[in-house]
């Protein structure tokens, strides 16, 4: 049952809230989802107003291209005008309705900013005391390149029987045999999955993420070596390991980048709570 009572927060802040907690817009809720959407848009509308209403607003103001910026980032996701305009609609919004709205939350946003824009500067001593606490957080696995091709089984489809599915594959993997350069091509003429429009680029992987029973296979392929035949609950794959990138232990100077950027946002998260609870309510 979805629930499709009458809106009667602000349409943009419920649609917003719905879509970041169910990733659903609100007419597709169930009623205790919509509750919960509701109960979170108005907390956060309320703390919002409290931002716009703070000195530190006073003198932000949001230019027409960085709203046009905003509203066409999100026009851009649709086909065509009209569907464009019917899911806003549905949602309790039109053009005008979304552009107050964007322009409300670029202003929050860039308030924020300027807020966040006075926390400490993270200093190396700190880097090197988060490195030396958190070792666990600097050892990458090894990892592995993978392009494979996947042959589907589906009984509806006589040449995707699960015995000619396989068979389809074992005449792929003979030509493969002699010319395994031509790996992409293959994967590009008979692969049934969508990364065929890569050569069969599936990415770059620890263990534990693929298929168990690609996983298996692929971390013990040598380089350049291509896979017997794996079934999957999908259908049947050949896989090819083209590159093999080895588990190491970043070194501090690797790590200060990436440690700078994680204290950074910490500090920069805790400057805006901080200044957040001095706001009147």
């Amino acid at each position: 049952m979805t629930m499709t009572a009458e809106v009667s927060i602000e349409p943009y802040t419920l649609l917003r809230a719905a879509l970041a907690l169910f990733k659903k817009p609100p007419t597709e809720l169930e009623s205790e989802q919509f509750t919960k959407a509701r109960i979170h848009a108005s907390k956060a509308y309320e703390i919002e107003t409290r931002v716009l209403n703070s000195k530190e607003a006073t003198c932000v103001i949001i230019s027409d291209e960085e709203l046009d910026r905003a509203y066409g980032e999100i026009r851009s996701r649709f086909d065509d005008d009209e569907s464009f305009l019917e899911t806003l609609k549905l949602n309790n919004l039109n053009s005008d309705g979304l552009r107050a709205a964007l322009k409300r939350e670029c202003k929050v946003n860039s308030v924020m900013d300027k807020v966040a824009s006075r926390s400490p500067s993270v200093s190396e001593v700190e880097i090197g005391i988060f490195y030396h606490c958190h070792p666990e957080k600097f050892n990458v696995p090894e990892q592995r390149t993978v392009r494979h091709i996947l042959i589907t089984i589906n009984p509806d489809y006589p040449e995707n029987s699960r015995e000619n599915a396989r068979q389809r594959l074992l005449d792929i993997r003979l030509k493969l045999k002699n010319k395994p350069y031509k790996f992409p091509d293959l994967a590009l003429k008979f692969s049934e999955c969508p990364t065929s429009l890569q050569g069969g680029m599936l990415g770059v992987f620890a263990s534990g993420i693929l298929y168990p029973e690609i996983d298996a296979v692929l971390f013990n392929l040598k380089l350049n070596e291509i896979s017997q035949i794996i079934e999957t609950e999908v259908g049947f794959h050949i896989i090819e390991c083209i590159e093999i990138v080895k588990a190491e232990t970043l070194s501090l100077q690797k790590a200060t980048p990436k440690i700078r950027e994680i204290m950074q946002e910490r500090y920069r998260r805790n400057c805006q709570k901080a200044w957040l609870s001095g706001l009147p309510k």
